[in-house]
């Protein structure tokens, strides 16, 4: 990816590890409440995405305090045994509920049973963790969210002039080990099959990106590019990291820019699409996720039923989930990002891309 996530991606990595942990607690709150313990929320790392550190961390951060419950944030920096290691700190330091964004689903279940052992609760967070014990599965809705990744590339293809003519999509979904790239691909698969199986477009190269690594996208795509000898009319990216490796790699041969989507609305996300080389990226308010399960860690630590409002299947049995809707940004409708305070213009109407914000 091009040097603008990269320095971005290095900043966090710096942030997370002079703060890998953060005491989240409000003055005299033990002293004011009966329970015990604490909640500790495991994140995941600082690759796959600039959101854990960006916008998570302190939206958990806010939610907690607010709440006055006592909260323990921790970033695993894409190591599953150091995030196990880090949940066993937390359960030696009295966490009995805990928030995880999981990296692997071996892992994560052990660190379920860990909680468990000593009487806790869990809260799968963003990413389901299959097979385990979560007491709710909070997240967005990752069927829409890929259904309109899908239909971003499919409307650029159409505005290019190459759907229904055999325009070629080809596909890079997320890392295989994280449930949702297959939540995320359903979606897609929703939207793209018929368009596949009635020749609207024809069906490219596909792959899994281990870790939601960009640097693994790139070398996946340019191996797309050979196979295809540069024949590629669009790509559904996982996200805008993702996204982003497939215009550094177009940038570098020296290509045109192709209908291109992501995911998280992150700052070099937008700054490719009101630049021409990404079509859409799907906007997931984190705030919104965070504050969730934050409500349904209280709920949790005091001792209730978390909120919910619906289930969601888990190996054969239905979860309680509580499911977030997101939206689609584009060109048109990006400064809705500024306005929510999500971003900001300064951020992203920077440098080489302030001449693209009006």
């Amino acid at each position: 990816m091009k040097s603008g996530l990269r320095r971005s991606s290095a900043l966090l990595v710096g942030v997370a590890v002079a703060a890998v942990a953060v005491a989240v607690v409000a003055s005299g709150a033990t002293a004011r409440t009966t329970q015990t313990g604490s909640v500790c929320v495991l994140l995941p790392d600082t690759k796959s995405s600039v959101r854990w550190e960006q916008f998570d961390r302190p939206a958990f951060v806010n939610a907690f305090k607010k709440a006055k419950v006592p909260a323990t944030i921790v970033n695993a920096l894409n190591d599953p045994q150091k995030q196990l290691a880090q949940a066993e700190q937390c359960i030696s330091a009295g966490s009995r509920v805990g928030i995880i964004t999981s990296l692997d689903t071996g892992t994560s279940i052990a660190i379920q049973k860990k909680f468990t052992a000593v009487g806790g609760k869990t809260i799968d967070y963003d990413r389901q963790i299959v097979g385990g014990t979560g007491s709710v599965y909070v997240s967005f809705d990752g069927n829409l969210v890929g259904r309109l990744q899908a239909r971003g590339v499919i409307a650029g293809m159409k505005a290019k002039g190459t759907y229904n003519r055999n325009g070629v999509l080809a596909q890079l979904w997320g890392g295989p080990t994280d449930a949702n790239a297959f939540w995320f691909k359903s979606g897609n698969d929703d939207i793209l099959n018929p368009l596949f199986r009635t020749r609207k477009v024809a069906k490219g190269p596909a792959r899994f990106v281990p870790e939601w690594d960009s640097k693994n996208a790139q070398t996946i795509f340019e191996q797309f590019l050979v196979q295809t000898n540069n024949d590629i009319d669009g790509v559904v990216g996982a996200n805008d990291n993702i996204a982003g490796a497939v215009v550094a790699t177009l940038k570098a041969k020296g290509l045109d820019p192709i209908p291109l989507s992501g995911q998280d609305a992150t700052v070099q996300g937008v700054q490719n699409i009101i630049s021409g080389w990404q079509t859409n990226t799907v906007y997931k308010r984190v705030p919104l996720e965070a504050n969730a399960a934050a409500a349904a860690a209280v709920a949790l630590f005091k001792g209730r039923k978390p909120p919910s409002n619906g289930t969601r299947p888990n190996k054969g049995k239905r979860q309680l989930a509580y499911l977030i809707p997101v939206s689609s940004i584009t060109k048109a409708n990006y400064k809705i990002l500024f306005r929510e305070g999500f971003l900001k213009r300064s951020q992203v109407c920077s440098g080489q891309y302030r001449k693209f914000c009006n």
